[in-house]
């Protein structure tokens, strides 16, 4: 596949690079169309997304960000991960609230994000989250032709069409997840 959006990033074929992706990204690729999944390694310290986007010329608004957040309802929690464009805030308190019937929700802690999904601090991924956390997709992410996401780790960046995003078996398309920042 032909990325547009790659800069000047080295883009592999997924199945032939498995070694930049972490465990649960890696096996969770037997249940996708892989064959649709690029992965570029870029150096750990890019990871964070203004970062990644400057040093490597790959657009801001083709990037999507992966946010894990903890939602509460007396005792129960529910660990859930949002996935909205970069030029764009998860609206937490609002739509992924409402939307998994929380009292409250929050960003989760670092610590617990990273040890629950088994995915590095910057890049946690949606692909391979934990069976049982809801993905909440905002519809510019799913209607997204190409976008550059985590690999589960911070040393690699996938590329994928956003329709194999809202495609996952967890996934759930929300009009106005993300909100403009501003």
């Amino acid at each position: 596949m032909r990325w547009t959006i790659a800069g000047s990033l080295a883009v592999s074929p997924v199945l032939d690079r498995l070694d930049l992706v972490a465990a649960p990204v890696a096996a969770a690729l037997e249940t996708v169309a892989a064959e649709r999944v690029g992965v570029a390694g870029i150096d750990p310290d890019l990871a964070d997304t203004a970062a990644f986007c400057a040093h490597y010329g790959s657009p801001l608004s083709a990037s999507a960000n992966c946010v894990v957040i903890l939602g509460k309802r007396g005792e129960a929690e529910t660990m859930a991960a949002c996935l909205v464009l970069a030029t764009t805030r998860a609206d937490v308190n609002g739509a992924a609230r409402r939307h998994l019937g929380v009292r409250k929700a929050s960003f989760a802690p670092m610590d617990r994000a990273t040890a629950d999904s088994h995915m590095e601090y910057g890049g946690i991924t949606p692909i391979g989250l934990p069976e049982g956390w809801p993905l909440l997709i905002d519809r510019a992410v799913a209607d997204a032709p190409e976008l550059v996401i985590g690999s589960g780790v911070r040393g690699s960046k996938l590329l994928v069409p956003g329709d194999l995003l809202a495609g996952l078996s967890s996934a759930e398309v929300i009009d106005g997840l993300g909100r403009p920042v501003g």
